[in-house]
């Protein structure tokens, strides 16, 4: 499974790189903030929603731990999907948020 840090995403955002983000924590969780730009799929909705994503974006799977996200990679990689999991999820991420 492929893998990057808050530290390593938030150089790659503060330097312009379109980086396409699938949170897929639950609405309460996602309502205290999200990084700016991510999409919000909560993890249940992955198998019924996966038709939204294109298999050739990369994608990086984010939730607050790192452990919902990693199993949303597990399974979105199974199925064809580019995907990398943000370790440490939002408990880690030291950036700027939105609400």
């Amino acid at each position: 499974m492929k893998e990057i840090s808050t530290v390593d995403l938030q150089h790659k955002l503060e330097n312009g790189e379109t980086i396409h983000m699938i949170d897929v924590r639950e609405a309460d969780e996602v309502a205290e903030g999200m990084i700016d730009g991510a999409v919000h799929i909560p993890l249940g909705e992955i198998p019924e929603r996966m038709e939204e994503l294109d298999k050739a974006t990369p994608y990086v799977i984010i939730c607050r731990s790192g452990g919902r996200s990693g199993r949303a990679t597990e399974f979105l990689n199974a199925e064809g999907y580019d995907v990398t999991n943000m370790t440490g999820g939002m408990l880690a991420w030291s950036g700027e948020v939105v609400l």
